[in-house]
């Protein structure tokens, strides 16, 4: 393959994986606005993001399933069209229970860049490049969840609610036109990472220590991301632009930290790091609980309390899935599934679970996030560690 295809490849997974992420951003900022759109209470407009991150957890697995069946080229187009004309879709709701039911679908939809976008890397670069793809693609998506509200807002005051799903509409269906002309590389023959199940990862203590700690501390911050909107408006007396403000700083954070992480572990050891990230994240949301119950509505203390959340994310996120991906062994791409599932999963349920309380503000909030995080603290404390890796001489862990 010549470097200008395999440049173009890698583009299309870059727009593939971004659209995805969108599909929740650049809907945020309507979100407060979908009650007295449709005539309902704030706890059900929640469950518009709810459902998404809900059917995108499905996708995974049934993708996963599906490419026992199918060509990897004909899932991700079907996948790209499906989104798109459920974003249209959902442009056009006549009420708030079809906006639910299409954007369950959509997020069934937008599984199809995560589940094949690693193994299309690895096709597409040696071992070494490859990580530079992902390290590229993990910044790229990091900064969606910053500029896609930016552009949200812009649409939602110019053009209305529907403006974010049509845009998201047309995009995507550009992009599956791209992929049918383009292609993608010839696929590779079952290797022995088929081997394995499921079962077996979730029956082994060592794997779902890092793989639930992982998600838990992923799915308490996105859970308090997605409520943020609601309770900056509705609670704080503030507007979407402290929301915007809230994210740009701790997204600038967590892609610092991130970046730093590896070097931060190489001195203080990969199981530090992640405990030390993981209480980070818990105490930044017990700050907000605690500010909440003083009944603080002072938007300016939002992205100095939460911040610290992001970087501990930061902090333990790479490491971590990195493990946890080790501790899978030859089970490493249904473990790496399997982690991205529990990060949907919980980030659904907390969103769940903090719907109906969510008009009592950001005590409110902030509750549910903290029990996440708590429980992900406690988790890496009961469950069984691997043996710190070694380095090699270019410092790339081993076992």
């Amino acid at each position: 393959m010549t470097n200008s295809r395999r440049a173009i490849t890698f583009s299309l997974l870059i727009i593939c994986a971004t659209l995805s992420l969108a599909g929740t951003d650049l809907v945020l900022p309507a979100v407060p606005q979908l009650p007295e759109i449709f005539g309902t209470d704030r706890a059900t407009a929640q469950l518009v993001l709810a459902a998404y991150v809900g059917g995108g957890g499905l996708g995974l697995l049934l993708y996963g399933r599906l490419a026992d069946h199918f060509s990897r080229k004909a899932l991700l187009f079907s996948s790209l069209a499906g989104f798109a004309a459920a974003s249209l879709a959902c442009a056009f709701s006549p009420n708030i229970t079809a906006l639910i039911a299409l954007r369950f679908v959509q997020g069934v939809a937008s599984a199809a860049a995560p589940v094949f976008g690693p193994g299309l890397i690895r096709q597409l670069f040696s071992d070494k490049a490859a990580v530079r793809a992902i390290g590229f693609l993990g910044s790229v998506e990091s900064l969606v969840p910053a500029l896609a509200p930016i552009f949200g807002v812009l649409l939602l005051s110019h053009f209305g609610w529907q403006s974010s799903f049509e845009l998201l509409g047309v995009l995507t269906m550009l992009a599956a036109v791209l992929i049918l002309v383009l292609g993608l590389p010839r696929e590779e023959e079952p290797s022995d990472n088929t081997l394995g199940s499921y079962g077996q990862l979730l029956t082994d203590r060592v794997f779902m220590r890092y793989a639930l700690s992982q998600a838990l501390t992923l799915g308490g911050l996105l859970t308090f991301v997605f409520g943020a909107p609601t309770v900056i408006v509705a609670s704080m007396g503030g507007s979407l632009n402290d929301f915007i403000i809230m994210q740009v700083i701790n997204i600038s954070g967590f892609i610092i930290v991130t970046n730093l992480t590896a070097r931060i572990a190489e001195r203080f050891g990969a199981e530090n790091v992640i405990l030390t990230g993981t209480v980070m994240a818990a105490l930044s949301a017990l700050a907000l609980f605690a500010y909440g119950l003083m009944g603080g509505t002072n938007t300016l203390m939002l992205p100095l309390l939460f911040t610290p959340m992001a970087i501990g994310l930061g902090l333990r996120g790479p490491i971590g899935f990195y493990r946890g991906i080790l501790a899978s062994g030859a089970n490493n791409a249904r473990g790496s599934a399997l982690i991205v599932f529990f990060i949907f999963m919980i980030t659904t349920l907390g969103t769940v679970i903090a719907a109906p309380i969510i008009a009592a503000g950001l005590a409110a909030l902030a509750f549910v996030a903290c029990a996440i995080h708590l429980l992900s603290v406690a988790l890496l404390l009961l469950l069984p560690a691997m043996p710190e890796p070694t380095r090699d001489a270019a410092g790339v862990p081993t076992l």
